[in-house]
C-alpha cells in the first residue's frame, strides 16, 4: 500500500536504514541502557525536573513504560489509541521500567519485525510506518531518555560509536517547526552546541541542552 510516508524523504531514509545495519540489535543496546540508568533512581529522584521541559522524572519515567508498551503492541498490528494512555507508576518503579522495557525487547526481536507495518495512533492514524521506521522512532526515544534520566540524576551515559552513528542520523531527520513546541512534545527547538560529542549533538538537535541543567 502506497501511503503519504512512501513520499517523504526523511521516512524513505529510515526505511533504508533496516538494510544498512541491524537495527533491532542497536535498539536493543538502547534499551538496555536505558534500564540500567533508570535502576540508579531513588524515590527521593522522582520528583526531580528533567530536560524534557515541563517533566518531573516520575512524568518522564511513565511516559517511558507508556511508550514499551505502545511499540510492542504496535509491532503487533494493535492500532488501538486506548493503548498508548499513560500508564501510572506503580510501587516499584525500576521493576515496572525493566518489565516494559523487557516486553518491547522480546516483541522486537521475534521474527520479520522489520518487514511489518506498525500502527503508531500516537504519531498519525493517517497510515502506518515500516517496521525500520518505529524501530528507528523507538531508537532515538530511548538514546535521548537515557540521557535525560541520567543527567537527572547527575551521571552521565555512554553508548557505542555505531550507535550513535545511527542515533544521529536519525536525530537529523526528526521534523522541526511548530511541533516542536506543543505541550508534551518530546522533542524541543534545535538548541546551539559545540564541541566534538556525537552524543551533545544528538540531544541538541533534539532540544536538550548538553550542559543541562545550566
Amino acid at each position: 500500500m502506497t501511503t503519504d510516508s512512501d513520499t517523504a524523504p526523511e521516512l524513505r531514509t529510515l526505511k533504508s536504514l533496516g538494510t544498512q545495519v541491524d537495527l533491532i540489535a542497536l535498539n536493543a543496546q538502547a534499551v538496555r541502557t536505558s534500564i540500567e540508568v533508570v535502576s540508579q533512581l531513588t524515590p527521593a529522584d522522582l520528583a526531580k525536573p528533567t530536560p524534557c521541559a515541563g517533566w518531573t522524572l516520575h512524568g518522564l519515567l511513565a511516559h517511558m513504560i507508556t511508550q514499551h508498551y505502545g511499540f510492542a503492541a504496535a509491532s503487533g498490528g494493535e492500532g488501538d489509541l486506548s493503548l498508548w494512555r499513560l500508564r501510572p507508576l506503580g510501587e516499584d518503579p525500576i521493576a515496572d521500567y525493566r518489565a516494559a522495557a523487557e516486553h518491547v525487547l522480546a516483541s522486537f526481536a521475534e521474527d520479520g519485525v522489520l518487514d511489518r507495518s506498525f500502527p503508531l495512533p500516537e504519531f498519525t492514524s493517517a497510515f502506518e510506518f515500516s517496521g525500520a521506521e518505529a524501530v528507528s522512532f523507538h531508537l532515538i526515544d530511548y538514546v535521548v531518555h537515557s540521557w535525560d534520566v541520567a543527567r537527572t540524576l547527575g551521571r552521565t551515559v555512554h553508548f557505542d560509536d555505531d550507535l550513535l552513528a545511527v542515533a544521529l542520523s536519525v536525530a537529523e531527520i526528526v521534523p522541526g517547526g511548530p511541533a516542536r513546541l506543543a505541550p508534551g512534545s518530546a522533542f524541543g527547538p534545535v538548541i546551539a552546541w559545540s564541541g566534538d560529542s556525537v552524543l551533545d549533538e544528538i540531544v541538541a538537535i533534539l532540544g536538550r541542552s548538553p550542559s543541562w541543567p545550566e
